[in-house]
Order: C-alpha cells, then sequence, then structure tokens
C-alpha cells in the first residue's frame, strides 16, 4: 500500500480518468474483535465493484477485462493484518492503487470518470503531516512524519550524502558529529545543500519542520540558509542521521504535540475573533453552506466528528445510513470542499467545539 499522501498526490488522484474509474472505500479495524468483519466485507466490496463493471454496457470490452485485473492486483496488495482505520482502492484502465487511511471511510462502490478523494483529503489533513530533517556532518536525511509515525523519505536526492573527494585516513577518523567538523568549509558547502534540497522540498508540499541534530550542527545550519530558522522547532540530537523510524518518532514526538496545543489554541482564538466580527459559521449546516460558497478561511473541526446526513432541499438533516440520499462522509466532503477553495483545515480534540455543533469556520465575508 502506499505509505503516504501528499498535495501532490492527491493534485494527481483527482485528475480525470478514463471511465470507469473505480472507487472501492471501507472502514477498517485495527484491533481485534472488530477487525475480523474487514476481509468478508472488503471481498463483498470487491465482488460489487466487479459485477458493476461488467453489468456497465458503457464499459468497453478490452477496458472491462483491464479493470478487472486491476482490481485483483490491488487485491493482493492490501494488509489488513496492519490496518488503520480506513482503505481505499482505486482502479481504472491501465493502473491501481492501494491507500490505508487514518480516518474512517463509509463502505461505498463508485464508478465515474474521477476518483472519489474526499477521504483520502480528509486523512491526509487529519494526519497532521511534517517534516523531520536530521542533520549529520556528513549525511542529511529526510522523514515524512504523521501523528502516528515517520518514514524515511528516499527521492528529490535524500538521504544526502557527503563524499570527501581526497579522503584523508586521519581525517576520516575524526569526521563525525563534533564541533570542530562543523567549522570546515566542506562542511559548510555540504549543509549549504542541505538548506537548498529542503527549501525545494517545503516550496511543494508545505509542512511543519523539525530539525534535529547535535547543538553545533543546529548552529552551523543557521548560518547557511534560512531553514533552522523557520524551522517550526529545533531538537538537539545527535545521531539521528542513522537512526530507525522509531528512534526519530520518539525523539520528535514532544515538539510534534507541543506544535499540536499550539495549533489547537491558534485556532480557537481565531473563531474567537471570526464571531466578534460576524464571520463566524457553526454546526455542519451553516459550514457546509458556506463551504459551498467558498466563504471559508479556516475550517476547524473536531477529531472523531462524523455524522449521516441527507439534503432536503434546504438543509442538511440527521438521517440514517440505509435511507435513500444518505451522505454517511459529510463532514469529509466539507473538508475537501474547503481545502478545494483556499481555506486550511484543522483538527481539535472532540469536545472543544461543543457549544459549536462540533464544527466550526472562520470567514472570509
Amino acid at each position: 500500500m502506499h505509505p503516504a499522501l501528499s498535495p501532490a498526490v492527491l493534485a494527481e488522484l483527482r485528475r480525470p480518468r478514463p471511465y470507469p474509474a473505480v472507487s472501492i472505500l471501507m472502514p477498517t479495524h485495527r484491533r481485534e474483535p472488530d477487525n475480523a468483519q474487514d476481509p468478508v466485507r472488503l471481498r463483498n466490496l470487491l465482488a460489487e465493484a466487479k459485477e458493476r463493471v461488467q453489468a456497465d454496457p458503457e464499459v468497453s470490452r478490452a477496458d472491462r477485462i483491464d479493470v478487472l485485473e486491476q482490481l485483483d492486483r490491488a487485491l493482493t496488495e492490501v494488509d489488513l493484518v496492519h490496518a488503520e482505520d480506513g482503505l481505499a482502492i482505486l482502479a481504472a484502465p491501465g493502473e491501481h492503487q492501494v491507500w490505508s487511511l487514518g480516518r474512517t471511510a463509509p463502505a461505498r462502490v463508485v464508478l465515474s470518470d474521477t476518483f472519489l478523494t474526499r477521504n483520502l483529503v480528509a486523512a491526509h489533513a487529519a494526519e497532521r503531516p511534517h517534516w523531520v530533517v536530521a542533520v549529520a556532518a556528513d549525511r542529511v536525511v529526510l522523514w515524512g512524519g504523521t501523528s502516528e509515525r515517520v518514514t524515511e523519505e528516499n527521492g528529490d536526492g535524500f538521504p544526502l550524502v557527503r563524499v570527501h573527494d581526497n579522503p584523508d585516513p586521519e581525517r576520516q577518523e575524526r569526521i563525525g558529529d563534533t564541533p570542530s567538523t562543523f567549522r570546515d568549509e566542506e562542511t559548510k558547502t555540504f549543509l549549504r545543500q542541505a538548506d537548498a534540497g529542503i527549501a525545494k522540498l517545503l516550496a511543494a508540499d508545505p509542512r511543519p519542520l523539525y530539525v534535529v541534530g547535535e547543538a553545533a550542527a543546529l548552529a552551523l545550519l543557521d548560518t547557511v540558509g534560512p531553514l533552522a530558522r523557520q524551522a517550526t522547532a529545533q531538537i538537539p540530537h545527535g545521531g539521528l542521521a542513522q537512526a530507525d523510524a522509531e528512534t526519530v518518532r520518539q525523539v520528535v514526538g514532544p515538539a510534534v504535540r507541543a506544535q499540536a496545543e499550539r495549533e489547537v489554541a491558534d485556532a480557537l482564538d481565531l473563531l474567537d475573533k471570526a464571531r466578534g466580527r460576524q464571520a463566524f459559521a457553526a454546526g455542519l449546516d451553516e459550514v457546509w453552506r458556506a463551504a459551498g460558497e467558498g466563504r471559508i478561511n479556516r475550517l476547524v473541526v473536531e477529531e472523531n466528528y462524523r455524522t449521516t446526513v441527507r439534503d432536503d432541499g434546504d438543509h442538511l438533516v440527521p438521517a440514517e445510513a440505509d435511507q435513500p440520499g444518505a451522505r454517511e462522509d459529510i463532514v469529509d466532503e466539507v473538508i475537501e470542499r474547503a481545502l478545494g477553495t483556499g481555506a486550511e483545515v484543522g483538527f481539535v480534540p472532540d469536545g472543544t467545539l461543543a457549544d459549536s455543533g462540533r464544527i466550526a469556520a472562520a470567514l472570509r465575508y
């Protein structure tokens, strides 16, 4: 399964596809006994998708054979042993993708000329993605992080490894995270390259950035470019350029949690100010309409808020999942709409927005 979403990946997923672009979504479970139902639900949804592709007169024979093969290949990539809270299988002529989601999704099968992405978009926002850069004198490693895990990023030139054109055996013995190493010109040049590479990455995928390294490394990084000074946090801790993912996660964890707390406080302050100037929406119905009008500047949602509604023409009203027109993932739809119009989206602990219907927004006008 694909390890992580990014704005570029989401944009690619949302482009038009040849019909039929098949989206299979379902909730999954991390623990027993709930996860026992996941394989059965997956088989049933896959069978439904195949039946609909086979019965659709708009699907050519060649595309039908192709998409059915793509669905079979996707099934072999599903890892329910390490399931999170949701699963998305996407298949179209010539391609398939499997995504594990840290946010639940309603069980559904959709055939269209685009993939259904609202649940992936909401899951990406809820994961609070961030970057971690581990700096050493001869190696700079980039990690992509979420609220639950970090994964080393191998691409865009990372990891950066310093190569010595004229190795000096005695100098090689001395190389490492020591103050003297961080005073030489080669190290400055190396870290300047790292600074430029990460600046390009942040321009393409902006996220909070945590820079980790020996105090001497951080001090030198401050002098070679803006990267360290613009970081969300600098964490003096050596050895992470050679560390495993769990070690990195534990070291940056306190800083990530502190940043999350600051973001919650900032979001609530922004909502209070918006209420004072009457640019405020509260409750799903108000926020849904504001999202459709492109008026949301900042959307704030309780982390586990889910509800099922139907549209009665004027308002969203509560509904049961089996009712005609029921929309189980309306919260994810609002999140995707808001992000699609340039709004920021933040999540707060359950109960934080109890007086605002669990979802609220600061409006542009």
